[in-house]
């Protein structure tokens, strides 16, 4: 493959050594008999983030020490914390705070123009908060939302590459694919959605804390990403990137917090002449903003992995997952190409398919991992596992093969 086909997570591994963590364990609360090989479906809390949450919880039993302040001092740091994790010149007016992946979809599907007869790019087996409002967004605009098919050699870009013409207006594309881990080059498809005057709304729920993204290249017009995954935060906690050129659209809902003034609770109901937005991308915030019980956790979350930074990160679970293919082979499984393949995802293939309820057999062995799409077990590490797991999860599927006489392996 050569140089300029190879995607931007393995060329961002090649550019210099980076070295890896020690087993981080000792952070997380995993009993010592549980292989939780499944950070894509849910990540566990840090030990700092629980008792972060554990004392937000408990500051609600005391209303009266919540000050005005204190409803825009976390959410300040949120916004810096994930415009670090996302570099490439981002700052704190760029990000708004919202619930989730398809409240963010929702407001690029409410400020990308989209005109009939016009296309929006979608990966087929995506997940359903980026297919479902585009699709619906499509339908009510009289244009098509395509969805492209898995390329039989796991080389995504060349597919959406050539399916970008002068009829494309917006791309909703993930940095990998959700079920196996099969990585997007977004700085290349990105140059061409540029070239065509296309938009890009990015999915980087699972990218975003677990591999380096090239924010600076990819230059998206929204990008979003949930908390709860790979960025080890709470649930119903997200975070949403807007391009400087998109910060002057349409909220989809209109809320006290995000107007001028706000931080004056005396003045909220002065209804006199034009309520201005705050600015930067914070008109597009959800309401209840500070939510007093998660942005501590998802602030402590950040904290950890800016401190452990996200190269190393990267390379401590490709440790695992490089592993954990090789080991795999041996026993006739395959996994999407290194070269094409997130660091930290791997997606097994059996020869005639997934075996039906592996995945809860090996729950019963408690060894946890997922089934997604139509063809993989779904494997994702992170830095709290170690090699013995892998090889934990390896005889377990020998053992559920033979338990059941079939040929799993």
């Amino acid at each position: 493959m050569s140089e300029s086909s190879t995607p931007h997570g393995a060329r961002a591994q090649a550019a210099a050594v980076i070295t890896r963590l020690p087993c981080q364990r000792h952070l997380f609360d995993i009993p010592e008999d549980i292989a939780y090989l499944n950070c894509a479906y849910m990540s566990p809390l840090l030990r700092r983030v629980t008792e972060a949450g554990q004392r937000a919880v408990a500051r609600k039993a005391h209303p009266w020490d919540i000050t005005p302040a204190d409803f825009f001092s976390d959410v300040a740091v949120a916004r810096r914390r994930f415009a670090q994790l996302l570099g490439g010149g981002t700052g704190e007016d760029d990000i708004a705070i919202v619930p989730a992946v398809s409240y963010g979809m929702a407001v690029a599907c409410a400020n990308l123009p989209l005109a009939r007869g016009q296309t929006v790019l979608l990966l087929d087996e995506e997940f359903p908060s980026v297919i479902l409002p585009w699709r619906e967004r499509a339908r009510e605009a009289g244009a098509r939302a395509v969805l492209l098919p898995r390329p039989a050699d796991d080389d995504w870009t060349s597919v959406i590459l050539e399916a970008i013409d002068e009829r494309t207006a917006i791309a909703a594309l993930p940095a990998l694919h959700w079920t196996d881990g099969a990585l997007i080059d977004l700085p290349r498809v990105a140059a061409r959605l540029h070239d065509v005057g296309a938009a890009l709304a990015v999915d980087a729920t699972q990218s975003l804390g677990a591999m380096p993204f090239p924010m600076s290249e990819v230059r998206p017009d929204f990008l979003v990403a949930a908390s709860y995954k790979w960025l080890l935060g709470p649930y119903s906690l997200g975070f949403l990137y807007v391009a400087p050129q998109r910060q002057n659209g349409r909220p989809i809902e209109h809320n006290w917090i995000t107007r001028v003034g706000s931080q004056d609770f005396t003045a909220l109901t002065n209804y006199a002449g034009e309520l201005g937005f705050q600015p930067g991308a914070r008109r597009f915030d959800v309401g209840e903003t500070p939510n007093f019980a998660l942005m501590p956790m998802a602030i402590a979350a950040l904290d950890q992995i800016l401190e452990w930074g996200v190269p190393h990160i990267a390379e401590t679970i490709a440790s695992l997952t490089g592993s954990l293919v090789a080991r795999a082979a041996e026993h006739g499984l395959e996994a999407v190409p290194a070269v094409r393949r997130a660091p930290h995802y791997v997606g097994l293939r059996f020869p005639a398919g997934v075996p039906p309820e592996l995945a809860q057999r090996l729950a019963a062995e408690r060894v946890f991992v997922s089934v997604r799409g139509r063809g993989a077990l779904r494997v994702t590490p992170h830095v709290y596992n170690t090699e013995a797991e892998i090889d934990r999860l390896v005889a377990a599927i020998a053992a559920a093969s033979s338990s059941t006489g079939s040929d799993v392996l």
